[in-house]
């Protein structure tokens, strides 16, 4: 079996295939031989590069973090604001979705898992998740494009359930609402409501065309 040439892609081929068979079967189901197989390497260039399976598991968490860091960047970096405008932000935000999460995207089913486990790996992404919302939540605050509330962590809290919520039941979202909510086009569906309702509660109306009558 022959080894991809270039090193560097080497390893995120493997990590690559690994995030999509621990989303499948989960973690402790996968062996190092079917990741090797799956990315067309020998297994003792899977443990040359990762060392074992934890080794190879911990890079695979750390790039799931990442994805989710890119995400929180593009709203709190320059542009933010238009961004989470509800009369303008629709198409932005499921523009940014979709760059990072493709619609056949492993990710949200591997974050499934990992944030569902009674694991230490789990439990330390959602605090890592949770940190994020936060800083988040202080960036938006300082721009001036939200409150921090009367307890700012629950807020940030509030804030990360939601947006979890949509990756933990994206397919009984999708069968309800007959569109996956990740897809371009399921998020330009739910990003008015989620942000008109973030921006004047339930009483408000989002702005932009009608919804879908489904």
């Amino acid at each position: 079996m022959c080894s991809i040439p270039d090193d560097r892609t080497t390893r995120a081929v493997i990590r690559d295939e690994a995030l999509r068979l621990f989303a499948e079967q989960g973690p402790e189901k996968v062996t190092m031989r079917q990741i090797a197989a799956a990315a067309g390497v020998s297994a003792g260039l899977v443990v040359h590069h990762f060392g074992s399976k934890d080794g190879l598991r911990g890079e695979v968490d750390q790039y799931v973090l990442a994805v989710f860091e890119a995400m929180v960047g593009e709203l709190t970096g320059e542009g933010g604001a238009e961004l989470l405008d509800p009369g303008t932000g629709a198409g932005s935000l499921s523009e940014a979705f979709a760059r990072h999460l493709p619609v056949d995207s492993p990710l949200p089913g591997y974050l499934r898992r990992l944030l569902l486990s009674d694991t230490d790996a789990g439990r330390q992404l959602f605090r890592r998740l949770f940190d994020l919302s936060r800083a988040a939540l202080d960036g938006l605050t300082a721009a001036g494009l939200a409150a921090p509330g009367r307890e700012p962590a629950v807020r940030a809290a509030f804030l990360l359930a939601n947006d979890l919520a949509v990756f933990l039941l994206r397919d009984r979202l999708a069968d309800v609402l007959d569109t996956d909510p990740l897809s371009p086009d399921g998020m330009a569906r739910w990003a008015p409501e989620m942000l008109s309702i973030y921006a004047g509660g339930l009483n408000a109306s989002p702005q932009g065309d009608p919804p879908h009558q489904r």
